[in-house]
């Protein structure tokens, strides 16, 4: 009769690990998102007097918080050194909230896109290239610091606090002309959709602010519980997301992920991002980049 052969036991793949190889090869890279509490950030309370301010009054007219500014960073900077250092190209994003008749006196920077989302109150400028001006709720201001340049940010409303996000990009070479630019976007722009900010002076994008670095910034408002904000997320980029306001549900997939004030997120593409509001007056920002 046949003989029987015996079992192979070289290198020849199994018809399991055959399967297994062809499902890898075919499988689209998934995104990962991970989420940085607001009880993560580092909150810093500086000295009155490091930025020029007098002492902190024992119970001022307007103040929410008893020193003069609250900031809370969400990378490494000034005394706080234990945190990551950036998220790509976005080196700092600072939630500054600002009391009453006080400010950040003049000081100076140098090679960095440094752009400033405005959230509550008015932000009053001044800069060593000649700029003064005031911005509300929803404007956008960036200054290209290049070879150098010193400014002032203040709250000169004596009855209300002002909150700003400033984030520092790194560009994408040193020694650039200083320049600087604002604009007011509407609330219409930003209510239920999200409003393209910023984005890199190589774009042929239509952004009120231009930038010298592949990055942009959205901020959008959500009306209520039933609205919700849609962002394609592509493959070979990144997002950092920050719930400014209210809450939100954050999904990548089926599941969904609660966002709070001050919560935030580091994803990385490709990922389609839906937004859902959990609450009236809900108010999101991306940061968006390639990945590194």
């Amino acid at each position: 009769g046949r003989s029987r052969r015996a079992p192979e036991t070289g290198t020849t793949p199994s018809l399991l690990q055959l399967a297994f190889t062809a499902l890898s090869a075919s499988r689209v890279p998934m995104s990962r998102v991970t989420k940085v509490a607001a009880n993560q950030l580092f909150k810093s309370e500086p000295n009155p007097a490091w930025f020029g301010n007098p002492r902190n009054p024992a119970k001022g007219a307007g103040w929410d918080q008893p020193n003069w500014l609250t900031s809370r960073f969400h990378f490494s900077f000034a005394e706080y050194s234990e945190g990551k250092p950036r998220f790509g190209v976005l080196r700092v994003l600072n939630d500054d909230r600002v009391q009453p008749a006080r400010g950040f006196g003049t000081h100076g920077h140098a090679n960095m896109e440094i752009v400033t989302y405005v959230v509550e109150g008015e932000l009053t400028h001044q800069d060593s290239m000649g700029t003064a001006e005031t911005l509300g709720r929803g404007a956008v201001q960036f200054m290209t610091a290049g070879t150098g340049v010193h400014h002032s940010e203040h709250n000169l409303n004596e009855e209300h606090p002002l909150r700003f996000i400033q984030m520092w990009i790194v560009p994408r070479a040193r020694g650039l002309q200083p320049n600087y630019g604002s604009a007011t976007v509407p609330p219409e722009a930003r209510k239920d959709k999200l409003a393209h900010l910023v984005s890199d002076v190589n774009d042929a994008a239509k952004t009120p602010v231009k930038i010298n670095q592949d990055a942009n910034i959205y901020a959008g408002e959500l009306s209520g519980p039933s609205a919700s904000l849609a962002y394609d997320l592509k493959a070979g980029r990144q997002l950092y997301f920050v719930c400014l306001e209210g809450a939100v549900d954050l999904k990548t997939g089926e599941e969904a992920t609660l966002f709070e004030r001050h919560d935030a997120a580091e994803i990385v593409g490709p990922a389609q991002l839906s937004i859902g509001s959990s609450a009236a007056g809900s108010h999101v920002l991306l940061v968006e980049m390639a990945a590194q």
